[in-house]
């Protein structure tokens, strides 16, 4: 399906702005020993401007601390979200520079352990695109080995991929997992997939201390999910869960007929910018070779049918590749 990024990461910042979110995504995906030693209820947002002003851009970003109990004293876990509805071959090297102001700001204002160390940071990246998610999660997979003992020199930093369509097939939990119930709406194939969900959320968020979150969850709903998956319905007017739940259920049928037209569109869509960009690979290969050809994989794989079809012209004239995509 279709969607507006800029808005499904503005709305993805808003539903992990609320310590509920942070907390089911720790607990429900993270699966490592040291999570059970977290303290949820110390959970709080790190202020808005934690990075350099070089970065200043960044102020949005979602980042979080929780006490975390070892030999007695108490630490801080940092937790970066990074939200992601397209591959980036770079983000490893993104995450080290994020990590590394995050760090330079925390020795600045003296936000030590009690040994005098930087606290520990977890990188997390939410990713929730269609396509599978190749680029390497270690910066050091990024940077060219040379023999001889350089190599022990060369940066290392992972950041912890958690990737929605993974999780399309999960059942959802007894147990409340609003993080899981968030993959699943994303994951939905037609409108009584997105009911069942919502059916679950409203019992979670029935408590009145869950009114900010649910009102999230609302606004996530009808400006991101639900216009991506049913074009041209307006639901400004829809204010609450259950409203869209009960909205759902008197459309149903309509709407999925309407949801398995776009699908088949778009996936003629699709498949028609696939074959396009398997051709402009294929022609710069057999004119500048394998090499240029996978150079530029990336890119190509990125854009859209038309600009696709302009650079497959321009080809036939250029005696350099990147003469293809100025």
């Amino acid at each position: 399906m279709s969607r507006n990024t800029k808005g499904h990461d503005h709305g993805y910042k808003l539903l992990f702005s609320h310590p509920e979110m942070v907390a089911d995504l720790i607990r429900g995906y993270v699966r490592e020993p040291w999570v059970e030693r977290l303290d949820f209820s110390t959970l709080h947002r790190v202020g808005n401007g934690y990075v350099s002003d070089d970065l200043r851009e960044r102020e949005d970003d979602v980042v979080w601390r929780v006490r975390w109990q070892g030999d007695g004293h108490w630490l801080y876990i940092y937790l970066l979200l990074e939200f992601q509805s397209r591959p980036d071959p770079f983000m490893a090297l993104r995450m080290l520079t994020y990590v590394g102001l995050l760090y330079e700001d925390l020795r600045k204002g003296d936000q030590l352990t009690p040994s005098g160390r930087l606290p520990p940071v977890l990188p997390v990246v939410l990713y929730s695109g269609d396509r599978r998610w190749g680029a390497a999660t270690d910066v050091a997979d990024l940077i060219e080995t040379i023999p001889g003992g350089l190599e022990h020199y060369r940066p290392q930093m992972r950041y912890l991929l958690l990737d929605e369509s993974r999780h399309r097939d999960d059942p959802l939990p007894e147990v409340r997992n609003l993080v899981s119930a968030l993959f699943a709406l994303e994951n939905s194939r037609e409108p009584k997939d997105i009911e069942r969900v919502l059916s679950r959320l409203v019992a979670w968020l029935g408590l009145p201390e869950q009114t900010g979150l649910r009102r999230s969850f609302t606004v996530w709903i009808k400006r991101v999910l639900l216009p991506a998956r049913v074009p041209g319905v307006d639901f400004e007017q829809v204010l609450d869960l259950q409203e869209v739940r009960s909205m759902l259920a008197e459309r149903v049928k309509e709407w999925t007929m309407d949801w398995k037209q776009q699908g088949i569109e778009e996936g003629r869509e699709k498949g028609l910018k696939e074959g396009e960009a398997a051709v402009l690979l294929r022609q710069i290969e057999r004119k500048f070779g394998a090499e240029a050809a996978e150079a530029h994989r990336a890119r190509i794989d990125q854009a859209d049918a038309d600009t696709l079809l302009e650079w497959s012209e321009r080809i036939l004239t250029a005696e350099r590749v990147e003469e293809i995509f100025d």
